[in-house]
């Protein structure tokens, strides 16, 4: 409990740290794109608005997930930062198509564009750089929690477009050809889509209670099964309260001794520290059983 605190607790300041960044440059890029008359430029700030956003709601969950459990919740919080990192992906997909609609307004529409290359060129790279300090702060904890993994990729985002708005730079101050700036927007929205989409598809797998992707299920049944005393396991059950919090339930046939000798305690520490050690689950709940009993089982039972 205590490491869950000091986890949360540094995940937290990451957050507020890199919020303040992203802010900064946030505005920096609004100013700079108006008066650079630069779509590009705008683009990669309406993501970063769109993040500054998401990190915000990131960090909300964050800190209602660290609460306590209570009666009526009794796993806790932990589910809002997948919630959290849902509104995040929603977020992202919602700035990516609209970014791509003006992007393609503006190239079957150019009018009268004049883009100043040169300082958008400076605010793009002044982005890069803290976005890159962003994604150092927050790496460590994306492998952890998906709410954090939202986070991260919003900011990997954000680096890719402000590369995108360099590369235009250049181009503009090399060639004079200004429709590249609406060409990197689309560029920028295209790159923002698929990880919408892996954040999406996360947090999907979550909230069906999918199994996680990482868990072989039959392979747990095939070690439980090789434990002393265990006839069969059934009515499997595996899934995620969150990213790393796994949580399984299994009914466990077991042999008559098993229970006679009083052995069952023991067969449930075996069976809990197999889950823990091999597959990475600390919550795990087994009901043991005499065979007789598990023909009276529910027919849907896996």
């Amino acid at each position: 409990m205590a490491h869950d605190h000091a986890t949360h607790t540094t995940n937290r300041r990451k957050l507020v740290l890199v919020i303040l960044i992203v802010a900064v440059v946030l505005i920096a890029e609004v100013i700079g794109g108006i008066l650079t008359g630069s779509l590009a430029l705008l683009a990669d700030a309406g993501h970063m608005f769109s993040d500054l956003t998401g990190l915000t709601i990131a960090l909300v969950a964050l800190s209602i997930a660290a609460r306590p459990a209570t009666e009526r919740h009794t796993y806790g919080y932990r589910r809002v930062e997948v919630l959290g990192a849902l509104a995040n992906g929603l977020i992202l997909a919602a700035v990516a198509v609209s970014i791509a609609v003006t992007g393609v307004s503006r190239l079957l529409d150019p009018g009268d564009v004049e883009v100043l290359g040169a300082p958008m060129l400076v605010v793009a790279v002044i982005g890069l750089i803290a976005n890159a300090v962003s994604m150092v702060i927050l790496r460590s904890s994306a492998k952890t929690s998906i709410n954090m993994r939202g986070a991260y990729l919003e900011v990997l985002g954000d680096l890719l477009g402000s590369v995108g708005v360099i590369v235009a730079a250049v181009i503009i101050l090399l060639t004079g050809f200004v429709q590249v700036d609406a060409i990197a927007s689309l560029v920028i929205a295209a790159g923002i889509l698929p990880r919408a989409w892996l954040l999406l598809r996360d947090v999907w797998r979550v909230l069906n209670e999918s199994s996680p992707p990482e868990t072989d299920v039959e392979l747990i049944r095939t070690h439980i099964r090789g434990a002393e005393g265990v006839i069969d396991v059934h009515d499997v059950h595996v899934w995620s309260i969150t990213t790393g919090e796994h949580v399984f339930t299994a009914h466990v046939v077991v042999e008559p001794a098993v229970f006679s000798e009083g052995r069952a305690g023991e067969m449930l520490d075996t069976l809990s520290e197999c889950l823990a050690e091999h597959f990475d689950v600390e919550h795990s709940t087994f009901q043991l059983e005499p065979a007789k009993h598990a023909g009276h089982e529910h027919p849907r039972h896996s």
